[in-house]
């Protein structure tokens, strides 16, 4: 049985901040396609790809008007097929994202909803319901601000959970499941190998629609969702039990990850039993302080829940909803060493048992862009926060490419890119890193090349070591051993080891704070 997915380790483009091909400073397929020859040299098993559909672009992609057909932004029908293509002459699988919480406004369903007025059956594909008075039907809030519901001209109002250009899908509704499992057919007949579940969580709503009372809703730290009237309800699991049985219409080898942002690792280990999905990601683990003891809790509680379900862990430092893990990690310390913490971060999270998703440029060592004019925002967060909170732009900031100026040779000329790059951004260009091995992109180009040779790596157990406070220090059989330094002070290495690499120099053979080895028997 095929089961790639297993211990995979796969890198997340942002399409539209990874690289240009037509010069008008957004990112598109061809220029994707373009760059795979970085991704093939970095040593990752596959990309997932943002959304590339026919949208408004509202929310960046995320307000799909149409799955079925490459927006002009991104390129052509052509270019998708072509770019799946020479992904795979690169030995290299593509993971397509799907939203189906929502539509755009622009789709020919809610425009034929709009159309068609209060109780016809076009409407029943989303929510809508009367409102009570001149109040919305619930108390819900938006994640990006401001209440889940819009009235409409008529008098009606309906759900959105994201932006109002973002209507929810009614999924109790028998066309909404048929379109999207024709949807996964249509994509899978045409060579993809594995789909990334948008809100995997959110599709069904409780048909009370109870209001919530006092509730904050985030994209990130979930509040508890496990008796939430639209987060994680039971019934969401079904759906998901039909898309596996579509996936294996196309063999053992095509697969789902799902973005279900759950509080409990027990709850995510539900999306991925043995008849619903095969990987879920780890928000938990990404969510996570820069503390020993909090670290392998997170592992430990992932470990034993996905465990009992036979599903592998799933891990995730950073992607692009998030602030970049080097920022994070850095906290009042400043970027270098939250640079430091990331480099050893990264030898942890790929010495774990299961498979791993990297978000484009964090091999560059690439630091959250807080200082964006306000003018470039376009994060919908922004103007739904009344312009309190600046949303997720700063880590969607075009990558780096090569030259001393932007555009970084991200795009053809001096066009500007989309959002500005950082002049200091220099220093981290792929063409500088590439000739430095001991450089962030040498780092990870060196242990994505260790973890595909060494059989300890990828699925699997660990087993821990005895270790002083602030130290994390695990075996995997045969003969490997990680030790992360956590704590203020260096630390010894465990007796009968050699060191097999290192997130940065040792000092007198002792491992320094804030930084990772990996080991073998000496």
């Amino acid at each position: 049985m095929n089961e790639w997915w297993r211990d995979a380790v796969v890198y997340e483009v942002y399409v539209r901040s990874f690289a240009d091909a037509d010069g008008d400073g957004t990112g598109d397929l061809a220029g994707l396609r373009s760059r795979l020859g970085h991704l093939a040299d970095l040593g990752v098993d596959a990309v997932w790809t943002t959304p590339w559909y026919r949208s408004p672009m509202v929310d960046g992609g995320y307000d799909v008007e149409d799955h079925r057909a490459v927006d002009p932004l991104f390129g052509t029908d052509s270019d998708a097929v072509d770019l799946v293509a020479e992904a795979h002459r690169l030995g290299l699988r593509v993971i397509i994202d799907v939203v189906p919480n929502h539509t755009s406004d622009h789709h020919r369903w809610f425009r034929a909803a709009l159309a068609a007025g209060p109780g016809s059956p076009e409407r029943a594909r989303y929510h809508f319901r009367p409102g009570r008075g001149e109040a919305p039907p619930t108390d819900w809030r938006s994640v990006f601000g401001g209440p889940a519901w819009t009235r409409v001209p008529d008098g009606e109002w309906y759900l959105h959970l994201f932006a109002p250009e973002q209507p929810d899908l009614n999924w109790d509704h028998p066309e909404v499941r048929a379109e999207f499992e024709d949807l996964l057919r249509f994509w899978f007949t045409r060579g993809v190998d594995g789909v990334r579940i948008d809100v995997a969580h959110g599709l069904l709503k409780d048909p009370r629609f109870p209001d919530l009372g006092s509730d904050d809703e985030e994209i990130v730290r979930p509040p508890d969702r496990s008796a939430h009237p639209h987060w994680d309800l039971d019934g969401v699991h079904d759906i998901y039990r039909a898309w596996r049985k579509v996936a294996g219409e196309f063999g053992p080898g095509r697969v789902f990850v799902a973005e279900a942002w759950v509080d409990r690792p027990d709850r995510l280990a539900r999306y991925v039993r043995p008849d619903e999905l095969h990987t879920a990601f780890n928000f938990e683990f990404l969510l996570c302080d820069w503390d020993a003891g909090a670290l392998r809790e997170v592992i430990d509680r992932t470990l034993e829940a996905l465990t009992a379900v036979g599903a592998p862990a799933t891990w995730v430092l950073s992607n692009h909803d998030v602030v970049r893990h080097v920022t994070r990690f850095a906290g009042e310390s400043g970027l270098e060493p939250g640079r430091r913490r990331a480099r050893a971060a990264l030898l942890l999270m790929l010495a774990l048992p299961g498979g791993a998703y990297l978000y484009q440029g964090e091999e560059l060592g690439l630091e959250e862009v807080e200082d964006l004019p306000e003018a470039a925002l376009a994060d919908p967060t922004w103007e739904r926060s009344g312009h309190t909170r600046r949303g997720r732009d700063g880590c969607r900031v075009p990558l780096p490419w090569s030259g001393t100026a932007p555009p970084f040779g991200f795009t053809a000329g001096d066009t500007p890119t989309w959002l500005p790059q950082p002049d200091h951004w220099r220093e981290l260009t792929a063409e500088k890193q590439a000739a430095d091995p001991g450089s962030m992109l040498g780092l990870y180009r060196a242990a994505l090349a260790v973890r595909r040779e060494h059989p300890a790596l990828g699925d699997g157990t660990l087993a821990w070591l005895p270790a002083r406070d602030g130290v994390l220090s695990f075996t995997r059989e045969p003969g490997f051993g990680c030790l992360v330094n956590l704590s203020a002070d260096p630390c010894e290495l465990p007796e009968g080891t050699r060191v097999l690499l290192a997130s940065a120099p040792l000092e007198d053979g002792r491992v320094p704070a804030d930084v990772a080895v990996w080991l073998v028997r000496s």
